[in-house]
């Protein structure tokens, strides 16, 4: 849950402030996937774009949306995007959130339980492909702010087609194998290299699923669980970057709970004279019970922003 964004945009921080997103499988398989969780603070100044080879599935978000009357822009495009513009094949899997342009190892897949039944091949179809960069030429669409990728092992084609927008890209979360559950697959320690080579960290993973059980197991280790075999690995760019730029990856940072770095970057800009955020960093801290009791003005952090804070916080503090 974010700390920060709240007060930012009582304090009118986030007035000025555009966020794009771009969530390429985009399919919705439940209200936990809802693409505005998480973002909406920023609507609405906010625009989401999703990406799905499977029209049905779009077209039922589209309308979803259009009835929620939602506050910020949200469109759900059927397209598959890759690495080049061209023809395809789509492995569409038993169940459709595994389909994948790669074709499923189902030798490994038959190791588990419940996997062959999810990712075993069901057919397949030839389609049309295009790339990130040539939709954002297109559409005219100068940035993407934060990258959400769940395209079973074709993340790095996508990134592959994305050379010119993926610059402009300041966080993104993606879908890694650790074990190639579609034959060609690129694996984790592929994914993270190339982002390493383009100015990204690695913040942490985020898991979903149970991990992988044999098959013919009839027991599961209570401490271990099994073999991990996908997560979400989320990435932030640590570059030299200009202050708005800070100022919203410092944003992104707090949407995705690395609060502690959004508080880094924020105290930053503040201190180098950039902005002013001391009001709304110390109304954020002091929303935090432990700190309360410990005491704000005991914090180094507080005791820096000191200098910054309007005469109205700083009778709050005292």
């Amino acid at each position: 849950m974010p700390l920060f964004l709240d007060a930012l945009k009582r304090h009118g921080h986030l007035d000025q402030v555009q966020m794009t997103v771009a969530c390429i499988g985009s399919r919705k398989l439940g209200r936990r996937d809802d693409l505005g969780a998480g973002w909406q603070t920023f609507a609405p100044n906010l625009t989401i774009y999703g990406f799905d080879a499977d029209a049905d599935a779009c077209n039922a978000a589209n309308q979803d949306l259009a009835r929620r009357q939602v506050p910020w822009t949200e469109i759900h495009l059927p397209l598959a995007l890759a690495d080049h513009v061209g023809e395809s094949t789509l492995y569409v899997t038993r169940h459709p959130m595994c389909s994948s342009l790669f074709p499923p190892d189902e030798a490994f897949l038959g190791q588990f339980a419940r996997l062959p039944e999810l990712a075993g091949l069901d057919f397949t179809i030839e389609l049309e492909t295009t790339t990130l960069d040539q939709f954002c030429q297109q559409e005219q669409v100068s940035e993407i702010d934060f990258l959400q990728m769940d395209i079973q092992g074709a993340e790095l084609k996508v990134l592959a087609g994305a050379t010119a927008t993926l610059p402009t890209v300041l966080g993104l979360q993606t879908e890694v194998s650790f074990s190639p559950l579609y034959h060609g697959q690129p694996l984790f320690a592929d994914v993270d290299r190339y982002l390493r080579q383009r100015q990204f960290s690695f913040f942490n993973f985020e898991f979903r699923g149970a991990p992988g059980v044999r098959r013919r197991s009839p027991i599961q280790s209570k401490a271990r669980g099994g073999q991990l075999l996908w997560a979400d690995a989320i990435y932030l760019r640590q570059a030299a970057l200009d202050t708005h730029q800070r100022f919203k990856l410092a944003c992104i940072a707090d949407t995705l709970d690395f609060s502690d770095y959004a508080l880094e970057l924020l105290v930053e800009l503040t201190l180098q004279g950039d902005r002013n955020y001391a009001d709304s960093l110390v109304e954020s801290l002091a929303a935090v019970q432990e700190l309360r009791d410990y005491g704000l003005l005991k914090l180094p952090v507080v005791a820096q922003l000191q200098g910054y804070l309007s005469d109205e916080a700083r009778a709050k503090l005292s």
